[in-house]
């Protein structure tokens, strides 16, 4: 069975009580989508944790770059992922050495192994192909 996200009111409320976002290939480059996305976010209010081996121990966005998901030292509510969809199955496997809450693919970026990686293991809160701007966006018009 294909996988599908969870429902409006669902992905909403991920979205409300979300307190710490890590973001999975951010990079610093101020036209990359990531990097955009990223700043509508931590504007947003949200706590952001950027993930990029490549840039481990530099700031982006003012805040430190981690090499690995694990090396996070709080709990993540959201992991928002800008890598391409043949590497969600190994940020689902780091993913499942965290205790984050939400698994978040952008926009375009999708995996089914990926997703049935996570369901084999418990992990339900799971959104592929959905950029958390425009939810962001949403959620903003109906308050």
């Amino acid at each position: 069975m294909a996988f599908q996200n969870p429902d409006e009111q669902t992905i909403q409320h991920y979205l409300k009580t979300a307190k710490n976002v890590a973001v999975v290939g951010l990079s610093d480059n101020i036209e990359r989508t990531s990097f955009q996305v990223t700043q509508v976010v931590q504007k947003h209010g949200y706590n952001i944790f950027p993930v990029n081996p490549k840039l481990a121990g530099q700031e982006i966005l003012g805040e430190q770059v981690y090499a690995r998901l694990q090396d996070i030292p709080v709990s993540i509510d959201i992991v928002d992922i800008f890598r391409r969809s043949e590497f969600l199955p190994d940020v689902a496997d780091d993913f499942l050495e965290t205790d984050a809450k939400v698994f978040w693919a952008q926009l375009g970026i999708e995996n089914e192994e990926a997703a049935k990686k996570l369901q084999d293991a418990g992990r339900d809160d799971i959104i592929m192909d959905r950029c958390i701007k425009i939810e962001l966006g949403k959620l903003d018009q109906k308050q």
